[in-house]
């Protein structure tokens, strides 16, 4: 059989690393594309000339980007035969990724657990996004739910102690990275570090209705090869799931209008992909300030943020039960750098 089926559940061993097929270069061109489909208007990421005001080469390739060509090389060996991607822990952006870099991606089992139907079984795993000098970008934790081929198959339970936050004195703040000669005006909004308070909701006002075509360009452009992205036959209601990752940057991208000056993300604390979407939904965006904290650099601080992509109202999130409500579509939890 030389055509791949993908892995299943009982296919995967606890402290197996996984080389992912297929390093790409990435350049100018998936920038223009990622700006064109969101769109992004991150100033750093934008200018090559605002990078150079605060101390970088140039403008580098958004971070998320960097995360969804990471992402998306793991997809047919991690998640081709997913129910749905469950949730994220530990990631950290290491270095910056420059047009003309090459990335591969590489991933280690380190837990599985299976679910209560015996049909599915949660699988978790520590990736690694590397550029072409062997260099770590990136690396995260996430879980995934994947079907089983065969449900007399018993495996063995292992489920992983993850950190509930990344310390903030293991941010990484990219070499050279000098907000104190920072142009606000040229941003797009005033608001520094000190004028976020910890409590704060912030409703990004904006909202976008997720097309079709869209959705399925970004998730060919980040070859993401999930079969529930593409093949309507995968669900029984006959559509397609829209990939987590275009939620995310979907959400990033409203959250500009009140934390333009969020400018790099430098963790990922948690996530949850609550409630599935699917084309035809207009997605809006709400922030919370979870928290502050300092960095090495005394013109950057860390705000760290809860960012949520919604159809429904800013603030609200859980029911009286306690389970998110079903218009909450993503709850993402990220540390990202802001001018002091």
């Amino acid at each position: 059989m030389k055509t791949n089926p993908g892995r299943f559940f009982e296919d995967y061993s606890v402290g197996e690393v996984i080389a992912h097929a297929v390093p790409r270069t990435v350049g100018q061109g998936e920038r223009a594309l990622y700006h064109a489909l969101y769109p992004a208007r991150g100033a750093l990421y934008s200018s090559d000339v605002f990078a150079r005001s605060v101390g970088l080469a140039a403008s580098p390739l958004d971070d998320l980007v960097a995360f969804h060509t990471v992402f998306g090389k793991t997809v047919p060996d991690i998640s081709l035969n997913a129910v749905a991607n469950l949730g994220y822990a530990e990631g950290r952006w290491l270095k910056p990724v420059w047009p003309g870099d090459t990335l591969r991606s590489e991933s280690e089992v380190i837990g599985l657990k299976e679910t209560s139907s015996g049909a599915t079984g949660v699988v978790w795993v520590r990736t690694r996004g590397l550029n072409q000098h062997g260099d770590v970008v990136l690396e995260y934790v996430r879980w995934v739910m994947v079907r089983k081929r065969r449900r007399e198959v018993v495996v063995p339970v292992v489920v992983p102690d993850l950190a509930a936050v990344v310390a903030p004195g293991a941010l990484v703040v990219p070499e050279g990275l000098d907000f104190s000669g920072y142009d606000f005006g040229l941003a797009g909004e005033p608001h520094r570090w000190g004028d976020y308070a910890v409590g704060e909701v912030i409703d990004h006002v904006d909202a976008v209705t997720v097309e079709e075509a869209e959705h399925m360009l970004a998730t060919r452009l980040w070859q993401n090869t999930a079969k529930v992205h593409f093949d309507v036959t995968q669900r029984e209601d006959g559509k397609r799931l829209i990939y987590g990752g275009h939620v995310i940057s979907l959400a990033r991208t409203l959250s500009f209008n009140g934390l333009a000056n969020a400018q790099m993300i430098v963790a990922l604390n948690a996530g949850a992909h609550a409630n599935p979407c699917f084309a035809g939904d207009t997605v809006r965006a709400w922030s919370e300030v979870l928290d502050r904290a300092e960095t090495a650099v005394p013109s950057v601080g860390a705000l760290r943020l809860r960012l949520v992509a919604t159809r429904g109202k800013a603030g609200e999130l859980r029911g009286a039960d306690g389970k998110y409500l079903p218009e909450v579509l993503l709850d993402l939890d990220y540390w990202a750098l802001v001018p002091r």
